[in-house]
């Protein structure tokens, strides 16, 4: 950085840009007055990321993913929210007497000047995009205020202002409401606060992914928790033993369920918040990812007056989601639905939904039990948790109802063992079922950064072996959109076993899961893995994704 090199001629010396379109630039920025690397990008001379890799190779300046780093409470002290704002800059670290600076343009001088000037530290500039810049700014300096309140109201001189606050706007209240309100905008789907010896850490669950969001200190985590269950009418005074709780916000117009958990640990309680977006749009059947195989088997499925429909998976599979989309289809006029469930995550029209409250004693086994004297056709079971349950269903499939239900298993033939190990007879399991879906959640590739992919030997080899072409393979690249992962959303992989007279035959005599599998094979079962490679070689996710998720060996 001795030499004080220009953007403009930095694009030039790397064939970025032109002599014409350099002068041109330079002409408009005196009278718009705008840096030159924000109006190469506005005039798409460049691509922003164009001028990060020249900035990153030609000078050796690092480029950092701010979403990834954990950003220390001092840190953010050194650079008051107005210079962050004015220069579009965000101390990331600090080394000795260096403090790290993520900044769109590392060349501007003034700026660091200022800086330096303004913290008495030498300022090491590192490459970060506009939007991730934007957005860290009022991430991290939006709750900085509020914690630094909290930390304030904590020390005991503070206890008369402390009691003296209205409390919509408390500190903690604004606190514990911003962790929430950027976890549904950023679209995680679980909040983790989780207690360590020196300090706070809330997590964010993102995709199926888990990632730190930032640390609190560690005197913080009494205020932050007693919050949180009062928010969801959980007894505040109770530390020793697990609690759960519920509460509703509207956010961004929609209309959140946060349903809450706590657990004791040896540094206090942890707590988990997950996210049910109530104002979400139903995923349609059509949307589900099912292949054109699958959806032939599931539609027979739910065609059938009686029997039982199981979807299976572990938490957070999307198992709900394909339950409310068959719903949707069979929803008609001259049908009547019912279903119980824990906590009901979708409100649909001219369906009769139960919620189920242990408190007051209504059960999955109780609910169900009530729902049979209801006349229904179609019940909908939210989880077999229980034999008492399972028995239940079974039985109202064996007596004209169609019934739906989700139930945690490895995989589609692993269901039935599940069944009998619970204690259900197979003679009810073999007379009951009529089609079992196991399913998983894979993380789709970003559509925003896609660019197609050459496969290794060995991709080539594991599609080829399937009957697999891979010219549609593709990946991402990684861009603003998905956090620099090259992922953004997710899709479901999907195995449909139909069962047919044989099958409830082997089931009778309690056959062993590979030989459900092997018989399986011969009437159609496309296992997850195959499945998966399929969505592999249409160009939706990769094979590193399939493995990572079936907790197989790349």
């Amino acid at each position: 950085m001795a030499v004080r090199k220009r953007i403009g001629d930095l694009l030039l010396e790397a064939g970025m840009i032109s002599e014409e379109q350099l002068q041109r630039a330079l002409k408009e920025q005196k009278e718009l007055k705008l840096k030159l690397g924000e109006l190469l990008i506005t005039r798409n001379y460049i691509t922003e990321q164009q001028m990060i890799e020249v900035l990153e190779f030609q000078l050796g300046i690092p480029h950092v993913q701010l979403y990834k780093q954990t950003i220390e409470p001092k840190v953010l002290a050194m650079i008051p929210q107005r210079l962050a704002e004015q220069h579009q800059v965000f101390p990331v670290r600090i080394d000795g007497s260096k403090l790290f600076l993520a900044m769109s343009d590392p060349l501007d001088y003034y700026a660091i000047d200022e800086l330096r000037m303004a913290t008495g530290m030498r300022i090491e500039p590192v490459i970060a995009s506009k939007d991730e810049l934007t957005r860290a700014i009022k991430r991290f300096y939006s709750l900085q205020d509020s914690i630094e309140q909290i930390n304030r109201n904590l020390q005991p001189q503070a206890e008369e202002t402390k009691q003296a606050q209205p409390e919509d706007e408390s500190p903690v209240v604004k606190t514990v409401n911003q962790i929430i309100i950027q976890a549904v905008q950023i679209g995680a789907s679980d909040i983790h606060i989780d207690p360590q010896e020196d300090e706070l850490r809330i997590r964010y669950r993102v995709d199926g992914m888990m990632r730190t969001e930032r640390t609190l200190p560690a005197n913080m985590q009494s205020v932050i928790v007693a919050r949180v269950k009062i928010m969801g009418n959980m007894n505040v005074a109770e530390r020793r033993l697990p609690q759960d709780g519920r509460l509703e916000m509207e956010i961004d117009f929609r209309k959140i369920d946060v349903r809450i958990s706590t657990l004791p640990t040896i540094h206090g309680e942890k707590v988990v918040l997950r996210i049910l977006d109530l104002g979400a749009t139903l995923t349609s059947f059509e949307q589900l990812g099912l292949s054109e195989h699958n959806m032939r088997l599931f539609l027979k499925g739910i065609a059938q007056t009686s029997g039982i429909i199981f979807i299976t998976g572990p938490t957070g599979s999307g198992k709900t989601t394909t339950l409310y989309s068959a719903l949707s289809r069979l929803n008609k006029d001259d049908v009547n639905i019912i279903t119980i469930e824990d906590p009901v995550e979708y409100q649909l029209q001219g369906i009769n939904q139960v919620q189920v409250n242990t408190v007051s004693g209504l059960t999955f086994a109780r609910g169900l039990r009530s729902i049979l004297r209801q006349d229904p056709n179609i019940v909908m079971v939210g989880e077999i948790r229980d034999v008492e349950t399972a028995e239940i269903a079974v039985r109202a499939a064996m007596t004209g109802h169609l019934v739906l239900s989700t139930l945690h298993s490895n995989s589609a033939v692993n269901s039935i063992s599940r069944l009998i190990d619970m204690g259900v007879e197979p003679f009810l399991v073999a007379s009951s079922i009529s089609c079992i879906v196991a399913q998983r959640l894979v993380r789709r590739i970003c559509p925003n950064c896609s660019v197609p992919h050459t496969p290794t030997q060995e991709e080539t080899d594991l599609l080829r072996a399937h009957g697999l072409s891979t010219e549609k393979m593709r990946k991402g690249t990684g861009c603003e959109r998905c956090g620099r992962t090259g992922y953004h959303g997710r899709l479901a992989l999907h195995e449909i076993m139909d069962v047919d007279s044989t099958m409830r035959t082997m089931i009778m005599q309690k056959k062993e899961d590979g030989e459900y599998e092997r018989y399986g094979a011969t009437i159609g079962l496309v296992p997850l893995f195959e499945d998966g490679l399929q969505k592999v070689a249409a160009g939706q996710t990769t094979v590193h994704e399939i493995y990572r998720i079936l907790g197989l060996d790349c």
